[in-house]
């Protein structure tokens, strides 16, 4: 009979391979699967790319997200300090959204991601394509 072992999560390590501060390793799983949602990405670089926006200008150049998503997602980057919100007091309510310097500081780190999809397309098309062709034989 099998025991059942518990499977112990993933730990990084510093380059001199000393485990990392288990605050870090919390700190960076956590935005890994922040930024992995692929809204955070793109709600970033309209940002980036527009500067300030409101809500309704963001829902409606992101093709495909619902308002809660939208909601959702804005939340999360304000919490983490990515936006900066600043709602005016006018009737009706005037909400604009803008990148923080710490939310520019992340993109420039995800843009190593953009170089190497571009550098290895035609790699990770072939090697899909193989794969496909394997399977459906």
């Amino acid at each position: 009979m099998i025991k059942n072992k518990s499977i112990n999560p993933i730990t990084y390590h510093a380059p001199d391979g000393t485990p990392a501060d288990p605050e870090v390793q919390k700190l960076v799983e956590e935005l890994i699967g922040q930024v992995a949602d692929k809204w955070t990405m793109i709600v970033l670089e309209l940002l980036y790319e527009q500067g300030t926006l409101r809500f309704t200008e963001l829902f409606r150049q992101i093709g495909g997200i619902s308002q809660k998503m939208l909601t959702q997602t804005l939340r999360n980057m304000e919490r983490s300090g990515f936006i900066q919100r600043t709602v005016y007091p006018v009737v009706p309510p005037k909400v604009e959204y803008q990148i923080t310097e710490l939310g520019l500081t992340l993109g420039e780190a995800f843009c190593g991601v953009w170089m190497w999809a571009e550098k290895n397309l035609k790699h990770v098309h072939t090697a899909r394509k193989n794969y496909d062709e394997e399977r459906s034989n």
